[in-house]
């Protein structure tokens, strides 16, 4: 299939969050027209009703065909140069191997193509393609769908032949991640609405934010938010690897690390971004906002009676609505329940609930002054603190 190169962003513009290697720079993306006076352009696409139809479209095309237009989905397994074999089976000592994937680097590429075509779908006329207007997105959608079927049904396949075991190498595992790619992008739809609320979200909370459009093209905080909502729906679809790939991406990329796992309401926004931490079993509820550094993380580690961890249970703390928390907040915890409307300063370390309603912060710290005796204060009589 041809690789489609991204754009960079205009002359002094910041380049957008999913770059390709190849980018150069003073090269134009999207079109300023489609988001003047819109929600930067998610009204394009009604419900992505085209969508919706090249969904079903590319589910009929794609048994017949690839991601490299070969017969491929009709069969069990592929041959295409990436793919390798078993490297074992099950041994004597009950160890199970798996299919390897293919080299990372080409696997975390794929992915990161992905996750490119995604979000020229969640954010039309903000990427690659310019100049889309009612007469053409359509088909550009149509386009973008068709493609993206095909190749998460196929990094879905190898996904699920490495997580295997033995028992399991006789499922269909194309059928199974053809299956999951179809419902993934069935949820675009939905996943537009929310996004949407999320960029005005962003708007409403920052006074330094001119327009929605500076929204989408620059901030960190809304990059992250919109590939955590792409990964949280695959790994309730309980897909492996990718959807941590995709959000240890947007981590190397923001600097803002949300476990796919973790359940967030509407309307969230991530200020400034850098440092913040979000673990995998927290719950954050609707219009809830944070600011750099903040981590809401684990207390301690329940273990069995062997000692081993247990990965099932809630570690993290939830987040009720319309909470606000400020810088290098830290709340640890899977009992711990900040409740609505609650603020959290800068630096508080939070182990318990705190009710609803409740403001939270730390006591001023208390300064001390070390002066520099130069010439010209050397007639000072203040004290010489040391520090």
């Amino acid at each position: 299939m041809e690789q489609q190169l991204p754009a960079g962003l205009g002359e002094g513009q910041i380049a957008e969050f999913i770059e390709d290697d190849e980018v150069e720079a003073g090269e134009i993306v999207g079109d300023a027209s489609l988001a003047s006076g819109s929600a930067f352009g998610l009204e394009l696409i009604d419900e992505i009703d085209g969508g919706e139809e090249a969904t079903a479209r590319s589910g009929s095309d794609a048994a017949s065909r690839d991601g490299d237009g070969q017969m491929g989905l009709a069969r069990s397994g592929s041959s295409d140069e990436h793919d390798v074999s078993l490297l074992g089976k099950e041994g004597a000592a009950g160890q199970i191997a798996h299919e390897s994937l293919v080299d990372r680097r080409v696997f975390e590429r794929e992915v990161v193509d992905i996750l490119s075509d995604l979000r020229e779908i969640l954010y039309p006329g903000y990427g690659r393609r310019q100049n889309l207007h009612m007469g053409n997105v359509g088909y550009h959608v149509g386009d973008l769908i068709d493609s993206l079927h095909d190749r998460l049904t196929k990094q879905i396949t190898r996904a699920l032949r490495h997580d295997c075991r033995a028992i399991d190498l006789e499922t269909d595992f194309e059928g199974d991640a053809q299956l999951v790619a179809i419902r993934f992008l069935e949820m675009i739809p939905e996943l537009r609405k929310v996004l949407a609320d999320d960029v005005q979200a962003a708007f409403d909370g920052d006074p330094a934010a001119k327009n929605l459009d500076e929204i989408v093209f620059c901030y960190p905080g809304l990059a992250a938010i919109t590939v955590y909502r792409m990964a949280h729906e695959l790994y309730k679809l309980e897909v492996p690897l990718i959807p941590r790939m995709m959000s240890e991406y947007a981590h190397g990329k923001t600097g803002i690390d949300i476990h796919p796992g973790a359940k967030i309401g509407r309307r969230f926004f991530i200020d400034h971004g850098t440092g913040v931490v979000i673990g995998e079993t927290t719950h954050i509820g609707e219009g809830v906002k944070v600011y750099q550094g903040v981590t809401l993380g684990a207390l301690s580690f329940p273990r069995d009676e062997n000692g081993a961890i247990l990965r099932n249970v809630k570690r993290h703390p939830t987040i009720e609505d319309e909470v606000v928390i400020y810088a290098n907040a830290t709340i640890l915890g899977g009992h711990t329940v900040i409740g609505h409307h609650s603020v959290i300063g800068s630096s508080a370390w939070i182990t318990r609930s705190i009710d609803p309603n409740t403001t939270v912060t730390i006591e001023n710290p208390r300064l001390k002054y070390r002066f520099d005796m130069t010439d010209s204060a050397a007639n000072f009589s203040g004290p010489d603190y040391q520090i």
